[in-house]
């Protein structure tokens, strides 16, 4: 069997899907100072987090995993929240209010291709809380094995890298944080938030529906130092 740069064989296989909801999630853009603005869909590194929580850290996590990633919103809108900061010392500073943006309705869709019965297994008693974005923002997770053909898919809500993705917004996404959080692995992603990128994507799988199935670069923390 012939093996593409994403990983697709010729033939179909069976991955583990799950759908995570939440009411309200917020994704801050790191090139934004003092303002909290949004990211339009989870980084790769939230994603593989809330994976490594299930599983009860990342030392649980096989290296290697990879994993593919479609992201929904509802809606977006402002609220006034009051931070904490700290000085550079680390101790605390006076309460300070700020606009912070979310998104609402948030349905972020993962395929699993390794070990996907072992998977489903850590999903259904996660060993710590699963949260998506901020630490309040708890999720609602459910799980089933698809079917995944060995055809191409249209991009749609799919997060891909941006050597396959020629459609939707270009974003600058953390992929992987190392254990220490001094280092992060930075790469290039695109996502068209209406849901709507009709481009067919090379080298990938499709779910029964055509949904374009990309497996994204590992996000386990010893990636970074190999990066």
């Amino acid at each position: 069997m012939v093996r593409g740069p994403c990983g697709v064989t010729g033939t179909d296989v069976t991955a583990l899907q799950i759908t995570v909801t939440a009411p309200v999630v917020s994704f801050r853009n790191p090139l934004y100072a003092g303002v909290q603005v949004t990211l339009p869909c989870p980084p790769p590194a939230t994603v593989g987090g809330l994976l490594a929580a299930a599983a009860g850290g990342w030392e649980r996590v096989d290296a290697e995993l990879r994993f593919a990633m479609a992201f929904r919103a509802g809606g977006k809108a402002v609220d006034f929240e009051t931070y904490h900061p700290l000085d550079a010392s680390g101790k605390k500073t006076s309460p300070t209010p700020r606009n912070r943006e979310f998104l609402t309705a948030a349905e972020l869709t993962v395929w699993v291709l390794d070990d996907p019965e072992g998977w489903r297994k850590r999903l259904r008693r996660p060993v710590w809380p699963l949260r998506l974005g901020r630490s309040q923002d708890l999720v609602g997770i459910r799980t089933e094995l698809v079917p995944l053909r060995a055809t191409p898919g249209v991009q749609g809500a799919a997060v891909v890298p941006e050597s396959v993705g020629r459609v939707g917004t270009l974003l600058r996404l953390p992929t992987a944080i190392s254990a220490g959080r001094d280092r992060t692995r930075w790469d290039g992603y695109r996502f068209d938030g209406s849901g709507r990128a009709d481009q067919v994507v090379a080298d990938s799988r499709s779910t029964t529906g055509g949904q374009a199935v990309v497996l994204l670069p590992p996000t386990h923390p010893d990636s970074v130092s190999r990066s």
